[in-house]
């Protein structure tokens, strides 16, 4: 048997596109011969799957799950290219597996190599539905939140089917209080998350990204003295609108959209109340089927990133 080595490797990847552990293995199972080797990669779809890799998918699916004690969520983003793919058994079924296996899995940025519970691995099943179905397709991104005391409730709005949907979003709420009340209050919160007119950015002021906050302090600074006015006296006028704007982007000073006559922080000291125990949010998650992904071919590929959730998991 020929040395299979990082040479041969190298060069059956140029020829198939294919991943490096796919090449390694089919040198492996072919005594080091690359021409097998190709045609054994051909035969199982894999080369086919890596010349779809540079297509765009936007389209998919937005997959959640929380632990039956309660404590523990996961969002996932598994793309395709058409709405279509988003209806099919199989690559539902897929999502729904990855996000099980996340709910597990403790390093999320190595998802792919994890094994689901079928031990299936997770960027082994991929490819071989990008080979069945025909599509490119990405695990775009995951995220999991989880609390010692409290809940963690999910909300997905736009069902597509079990578990599935175009839009989810996490809570956790941490907590000494009634576990049944947490999950119902941190579901009705998540619920304003993926419903109200503008998503929150952060959840306190503290926590907004400076470069955005710089960003709209330069918006309003600009357009206050497009009105006239000395960029002295127009940078003191926009402190008062970049505090209306935090009000709008911050999930704590949002209007609660079940009861717009208090803010979700009000609830929340509501909640308290009614429990007898604090009620904090540690962080949210929001994953909007899609969002930020550069669709054109030479734009930017998103595709592989893992969001950074907000709050700590």
């Amino acid at each position: 048997m020929a040395e299979v080595t990082a040479a041969l490797v190298k060069d059956l990847r140029e020829k198939s596109g294919a991943g490096m552990m796919d090449c390694k293995k089919a040198l492996q199972e072919n005594q080091g011969d690359v021409d097998a080797a190709m045609d054994w990669l051909r035969t199982k779809g894999l080369s086919k799957a890596a010349k779809k890799a540079g297509r765009a998918a936007a389209e998919g699916l937005v997959a959640g799950l929380v632990s039956g004690h309660g404590k523990r969520g996961v969002l996932i983003e598994l793309n395709a290219e058409t709405d279509f793919v988003a209806r099919n058994d199989k690559f539902q079924a897929a999502a729904r597996k990855i996000a099980a296996t996340a709910l597990e899995h403790d390093i999320l940025e190595t998802i792919a190599e994890a094994q689901t519970g079928e031990g299936e691995v997770i960027g082994d099943m991929i490819t071989a539905l990008i080979a069945t179905i025909g599509e490119n397709m990405r695990l775009r991104r995951t995220a999991r939140l989880e609390v010692a005391d409290g809940a963690v409730a999910l909300y997905l709005h736009n069902v597509q089917g079990e578990g599935v949907a175009r839009l989810g979003v996490l809570v956790a709420l941490e907590s000494t209080g009634d576990p049944a009340v947490l999950k119902d209050v941190g579901r009705r919160i998540a619920m304003h998350v993926a419903g109200t007119p503008t998503p929150p950015l952060a959840l306190t002021s503290d926590e907004l990204d400076p470069a955005v906050v710089a960003k709209e302090r330069e918006i309003q600074t600009q357009a206050a003295m497009e009105s006239g006015k000395p960029r002295e006296i127009a940078e003191k006028m926009v402190e008062g609108r970049i505090r209306k704007w935090q009000e709008e982007v911050v999930l704590l000073k949002q209007p609660f959209v079940m009861n717009p006559d208090q803010t979700v922080e009000q609830l929340l000291a509501e909640t308290s109340k009614q429990l007898g125990a604090p009620v904090a949010v540690k962080g949210f998650v929001r994953y909007e089927l899609g969002e930020g992904v550069d669709k054109g071919p030479d734009g930017p590929d998103f595709a592989t990133e893992v969001a950074q959730m907000t709050g700590k998991a």
